[in-house]
């Protein structure tokens, strides 16, 4: 395994919804970060305040704030909505959610059914927070089903949030993640009755790597080399987007702990040398031309992928 290398991408599989691809290269704990960034970091669009003037349907109220909240919507330029926490708003206001109405009454003998495509939003001026549908003849997913008499009246609240303050704001469906198909780091017990390469089938993945050598010598420094991810969305973002903010924000993430390691080192030196030395000429966070602020670094505030990450005086979320 030669890491000098660099990391190495081989996209095997590429659908509107999901991307299957290899990483190579990296270290474990790099690959599972991002695994784990995917999942849970990504910002994304969902409902996430309900109010209820009408409901003589058979759900509860928090059982169709539940329903409602699960509700994949369009997040591809969520970068322009700020964090309700961030919004100097008493509330919620068009800087920072959007908002949708559901009216819905059936007068007939027949049962209605009502679909997310039922939903109005009132923020139309952009595609962000529309409803995700697999084709034009879609519905959405349903809310739920009315019979003669009952109704609906429900404004709905979409705001900006990841995956770790509650799973509805999750990009994925799924991250399929394997390493070592053929267990030869021997990471993985197999439970089996007589023979565990009859009882347990091989991975796909087996094809990507040369079957071990079973009279080869154990080698206990071995270490993973390819990583296989299967990522599949909700809808709400395209495959490569997820990937792609999952690198960034990981990135991100790093950058803010070698700038507190690198701010440590400051005040250290600082007071070693009587308080009175700088470093740069800014404090960290505000500019300048310190080490990862500003100026044409990758996380500063030039015209760059990062441009407005926080690290060059931008908005922090």
């Amino acid at each position: 395994m030669d890491r000098d290398q660099g990391p190495s991408i081989t996209i095997r599989d590429q659908k509107d919804d999901r991307v299957d691809f290899v990483l190579g290269n990296v270290d474990l704990s790099v690959a599972n970060s991002l695994r784990r960034t995917m999942l849970a970091e990504i910002p994304t669009l969902a409902i996430d305040l309900v109010e209820i003037d009408v409901n003589t349907s058979v759900l509860a109220d928090e059982f169709l704030a539940h329903r409602l909240g699960l509700i994949p919507l369009v997040s591809e330029g969520i970068q322009n909505l700020k964090y309700s926490r961030d919004c100097t708003c008493d509330n919620y206001c068009p800087r920072c959610s959007v908002t949708y109405e559901l009216r819905a009454k059936c007068d007939t003998d027949s049962t209605m059914t009502v679909y997310a495509r039922d939903l109005l939003k009132y923020n139309n001026g952009s595609t962000l927070g529309e409803v995700v549908f697999k084709n034009e003849s879609d519905k959405g997913p349903i809310i739920c089903k009315l019979r003669k008499h009952q109704e609906l009246l429900i404004t709905c609240i979409a705001k900006k949030g990841i995956a770790k303050e509650h799973a509805k704001w999750s990009p994925c469906a799924a991250v399929g993640f394997e390493y070592d198909p053929w267990n030869k780091l021997k990471h993985t017990d197999y439970w089996y009755e007589v023979d565990a390469n009859e009882e347990w089938p091989k991975s796909k993945n087996c094809d990507w790597e040369e079957q071990p050598d079973p009279e080869e010598k154990f080698d206990y420094k071995a270490k993973p080399n390819d990583f296989y991810f299967d990522v599949e969305t909700v809808g709400n973002l395209p495959p490569n987007e997820v990937v792609l903010q999952g690198i960034a924000t990981l990135q991100t993430k790093l950058a803010s702990i070698v700038m507190e390691l690198d701010k440590d080192r400051v005040e250290a030196s600082n007071v070693e040398d009587g308080g009175f030395t700088t470093y740069g000429r800014t404090d960290y966070g505000h500019g300048g031309e310190t080490p990862m602020i500003g100026g044409a670094t990758p996380y500063g505030g030039g015209d760059n992928s990062f441009g407005n990450s926080g690290y060059g005086g931008g908005a922090w979320n």
